[in-house]
C-alpha cells in the first residue's frame, strides 16, 4: 500500500530534454503525415477514397433484427442475401446473440422501399422468426450532404481553434496549435484506413472529439509557457519550453490516462456500433500528448515569440538568436 494511489509513483518534476530530440521527432511526423496522406486518398475513389465509407456518407440501410430467444445464424443471413447485388454487405452480430445488424447499398436504379422489402422478405424465408427492430435508409444526396457537412465541421472547428488561441495568446501560438491539429487529425484518418474502421458520422464525431482534447492540452502547454517567458525573461528560449513541458507533463500524463481508461472499457464492452469510435478516440489521445509536446511548442522555435512582463518590457526570440 505504500504506492497507492499510483499518482504518487510518478515525479513531481522532470528534467527531460526535450527540444534536443524534436527534429527527429518532427521528420518522424513529416514521414507519419505523408503515410497516412497515402493510404487516405488511395484509391482515388470518392466519396472517401482510400477509407472504409459507411452508409452514412455512400448511401444505403441499416436493418437490425432480432430472432430472441434462439441465437442469429449470421451465416445463412449473408448467404440469403450475396446473391441480390447489394454492395457491400455487412452483418455483423449486435449486442447480444439473438440480435444482429445488417448494412447493404441499394442496386442503382432501384426504389430503396422496395430492396428493403425485398432483403425483409429474403432475411424471413432464411430464418425464422425474425424481428425487424430498426430500419434506416440514406439516400445518396442525403449522404453526399452528410460528408459535405463531416468534413465542414472538421474544417471549421480547425479554423475556430485558431481564432481563439491568437487572441488568448498571439498569432505564433495558433499556428503551432493548428499544426498539431492537422497533425493529429491526418494521422488519424491514416489509422482509420489502415484499420479498415467505417468512416461515419460517429467517426467525425470522434475527430472533433479529438481536436478539442489535443487544444485543451496545448492550451495548458501554452498558458505555462506564456508564464515561464515573463517570469525567465533571459533563460534561452529552448530552456523556457523544456522547463515547461516538464512542469505541465505529469498532469498531461494522468489525464491522458484517466481517459484511456474510460475509453478501453468503452471499447471492450461498448459492442460493435462504439468499437471504432473508441478506437479512433484512444489514437487520438495519444497523438494529441505526443503533438502537444513535440509540435505545438517546439514549431514556435521556427518563428518565434514575443517575452515580456508586467512592466510593458518586450523582447523578440527567435531560433536563429538562441541557435
Amino acid at each position: 500500500m505504500k504506492y497507492w494511489p499510483l499518482i504518487k509513483v510518478l515525479p513531481v518534476r522532470t528534467h527531460f530534454r526535450f527540444v534536443s530530440l524534436a527534429k527527429y521527432f518532427g521528420v518522424l511526423s513529416i514521414v507519419l503525415i505523408i503515410a497516412s496522406l497515402a493510404v487516405t486518398l488511395y484509391p482515388p475513389k470518392p466519396p472517401c477514397f482510400g477509407m472504409a465509407c459507411g452508409i452514412d456518407f455512400k448511401g444505403g440501410t441499416v436493418l437490425e433484427i432480432s430472432t430472441a430467444p434462439e441465437a442469429v445464424d449470421v451465416g445463412k443471413v449473408r448467404a440469403a442475401l450475396d446473391s441480390m447485388e447489394l454492395g457491400d454487405i455487412q452483418v455483423q452480430s449486435f449486442g447480444s446473440p439473438s440480435s444482429a445488424m445488417i448494412k447493404f447499398q441499394t442496386p442503382e436504379g432501384a426504389s430503396p422501399s422496395q430492396t428493403v422489402d425485398t432483403v425483409k422478405a429474403k432475411i424471413g424465408q432464411a430464418i425464422s422468426p425474425v424481428r425487424f427492430v430498426r430500419t434506416d435508409v440514406v439516400g445518396p444526396k442525403v449522404s453526399d450532404e452528410l460528408l459535405t457537412k463531416g468534413l465542414l465541421a472538421l474544417g471549421g472547428a480547425i479554423l475556430l481553434m485558431l481564432v481563439y488561441i491568437w487572441f488568448r495568446f498571439e498569432l505564433q501560438f495558433g499556428l503551432g496549435a493548428v499544426a498539431a491539429l492537422f497533425h493529429d487529425v491526418i494521422l488519424t484518418f491514416g489509422l482509420i484506413s489502415i484499420a479498415r474502421i467505417e468512416f461515419n458520422l460517429t467517426a467525425v464525431a470522434a475527430l472533433l472529439t479529438i481536436i478539442g482534447y489535443s487544444m485543451n492540452d496545448t492550451v495548458v502547454v501554452f498558458d505555462r509557457l506564456r508564464e515561464n517567458l515573463r517570469k525567465y525573461k533571459r533563460m534561452p528560449f529552448r530552456e523556457v519550453i523544456d522547463l515547461t513541458i516538464n512542469e505541465t507533463l505529469t498532469r498531461t500524463i494522468v489525464t491522458s490516462f484517466t481517459a484511456i481508461l474510460a475509453l478501453i472499457s468503452l471499447a471492450i464492452f461498448g459492442g460493435p456500433n462504439l468499437w471504432g469510435l473508441s478506437v479512433i478516440m484512444l489514437f487520438g489521445i495519444v497523438v494529441g500528448t505526443y503533438s502537444s509536446i513535440y509540435i505545438a511548442a517546439p514549431i514556435l522555435l521556427l518563428w518565434g515569440v514575443r517575452r515580456g512582463g508586467d512592466e510593458g518590457a518586450e523582447a523578440v526570440v527567435t531560433a536563429k538568436a538562441r541557435s
